[in-house]
Order: structure tokens, then sequence, then C-alpha cells
């Protein structure tokens, strides 16, 4: 398994400085002028030309590019032209609310997923009912998940809310800048509780589809594997289905499940930029929103490089998960 991390990790180094380039390349066919953006557009034209300089803007491209990777390394993302503040800054006020809204969400992904195909897989009663569910599930948009999700748990239940993370004024800032878990070490058990309240129905809403496509390939995989030479040989050593289920079929079955949720969490990133702007949930989502908005290019290029780091991360964390369910491929 060590040896699995190592691999994977050297062969993310080229991925992310690929994903450098291409940022830093966007950043130069944009039609938005980052000196007009931070100084004005009515700025002496002296002001613009030691502002360039400063940036600079004026080196070859090469140098630039090798500028622009140094200061990344470092962590500097540059300058938001919207909040006047370090793109790296902001990131980091942001970010820990959208990675706690997809951390709920991949374990209701892994919970819902599990459930779907064991219970179609094995023929549970009113597995084929949920056959059509899984079906027709994979095909909700986000958008219309949300405002449904809205309607019923919201609107005509009234049990969850839909704004925000917390109804609570005095919320804890620090030191996790995790809610959940700052709301624990704070000795907060009511407000850990609303946290999760406003949690559960957008990331309700970003693992519906995956927890679908999870439990699609988890079913196709027990049945497949429950066809399998070495289940039979354990059925003919007296072994229940149960027995069978849970200590050889599941792991060998785990592998491609592993697989699917990478994939998906690329897709559960993406939604969590819209889940964000219709909850109200002050995330990177809403915050790259409003980059977008303001043509600010330094927070999206920033946010860019943040997102594809953590996507490369998650995948190096996947191969390392199937190579412990499946040694025979942790090579």
């Amino acid at each position: 398994m060590l040896l699995t991390l190592s691999r994977r990790s050297l062969g993310a180094i080229p991925v992310l400085l690929a994903l450098v380039a291409v940022v830093f390349t966007l950043q130069k066919v944009a039609p938005i002028d980052p000196v007009v953006a931070l100084i004005g557009d009515k700025a002496p034209p002296q002001v613009y030309a030691a502002a360039r300089a400063k940036l600079g803007l004026d080196d070859p491209l090469p140098v630039q590019l090798f500028n622009y990777l140094a200061r990344a390394l470092q962590g500097d993302l540059g300058i938001s032209t919207v909040t006047r503040t370090p793109v790296a800054d902001n990131i980091v006020k942001f970010l820990p609310v959208t990675l706690e809204l997809i951390f709920v969400a991949c374990v209701l992904v892994a919970v819902i997923g599990l459930l779907l195909g064991l219970a179609t897989a094995q023929g549970w009663r009113g597995s084929g009912v949920l056959r059509v569910v899984m079906i027709s599930g994979a095909s909700i948009p986000v958008f219309l998940a949300c405002l449904l999700a809205m309607l019923v748990f919201y609107r005509w239940l009234g049990v969850l809310p839909v704004t925000g993370q917390t109804a609570a004024y005095d919320a804890p800032k620090g030191p996790t800048h995790f809610l959940l878990i700052d709301s624990l070490i704070a000795g907060r058990p009511a407000l850990f509780l609303d946290v999760l309240k406003h949690l559960i129905l957008p990331a309700l809403c970003i693992a519906i589809v995956p927890a679908v496509a999870v439990g699609r390939v988890l079913r196709s995989s027990l049945e497949g594997t429950m066809r399998s030479e070495y289940t039979r040989t354990a059925r003919a050593k007296g072994l229940t289905e149960k027995r069978i289920l849970i200590r050889h079929a599941l792991r060998n079955a785990v592998g491609p499940v592993l697989a699917m949720m990478g994939l998906q969490l690329a897709a559960m990133i993406g939604n969590s930029i819209l889940v964000e702007m219709i909850f109200a949930r002050p995330g990177i989502g809403l915050f790259i929103s409003q980059a977008i908005y303001k043509g600010d290019f330094n927070t999206i290029a920033g946010v860019t490089l943040v997102i594809g780091m953590l996507y490369v991360l998650v995948n190096i964390a996947v191969d390392v998960l199937q190579a412990a369910a499946d040694p025979r491929i942790a090579v």
C-alpha cells in the first residue's frame, strides 16, 4: 500500500504542473486585463506601467510561468480584484464550508449507494421499486432536486432549514473553521445538531445522482462476484449467504465502487457551486460564482488550482483504498 501511495503521489506531480500551466495559459488568453482590473481603467499611463512592471507582466512568458509556479508553491495565488485581499486567504475562509458539505455528501453517497446496491443485488423485498428509483434518480438535475427538497422538507413538512450554515448567531469562528468540528470542540452539541440539520438537504441534493451511480456499479459487481467460483466453493462448504456476502463478496466487489466514487467527486464539486448558491451557503461555490460575475480572474484561477489539487489527492486516496481492498492491484 505504501508503494502504491508513493507511486501515485509521484504520478500526481506532472498532473499538477500541467494544471498550473493550463491555468496560466487561460489567464493570458482571457479578455481581462489584470492591471485594469486591479487599478481601474482611468489610471494615468505611468501608474498603469508601474503596476504592470510590479506584476511582472513585462517579463517573457517562460519567466512569468516560472514565477507563477513558484508563487503558487508558496501559497501566493495573487490578490483578488474584488475583495483586494489575498486569494489564498479567501480560499482558507470559504473552502472549509464546501469541504464540510462534500464530506457529508460523500457519507450519504456511501450509505445510500451501499443500501441500493445490496438491496437490488440480493433481491430484497421492494428491490424492483428500488431499481425504478435508481433509473429515475440518475436523471434528476441538481437544481430540480434542490427545489423538490425545499418544497417537501421545508415548505410542506417544515422539518429542515434551507439557508445558511446555522441559525445560531454566536457560532464559533475557529480553530478549524469546520463548524461541525468547532461546535464539538466548543462543547455545544445543540449547535452540532443544528449545523447538521442545515447540511442534510444540500448534501442530499449533491449525493442523489452519485449514490445511484455507486449503487448500480455495486449491484453489477456483486452479481458477478456472487456467481464466481470461490463463492460456489464457499456455499459447498456450508457457509451462509450472509457470511459469503460480508466476508468474501463485498470486499471483492468494492474496487469498482471506489473507482466510481472517485469519478463522481468531480461532479459533486461542480454541483456544490450551484447548490451553495441555491441554499445560500458561504462556501467556495458562492465565492467563485461572485468572482465569475465580477471578472476576478485571480480568484477563478486560484480556486481552479485548489479544486484540481483536491481532486488529484482524492484520486490518490481512492487508489490507495483500492490497493488495500485488493492487494493484487497494489503495483
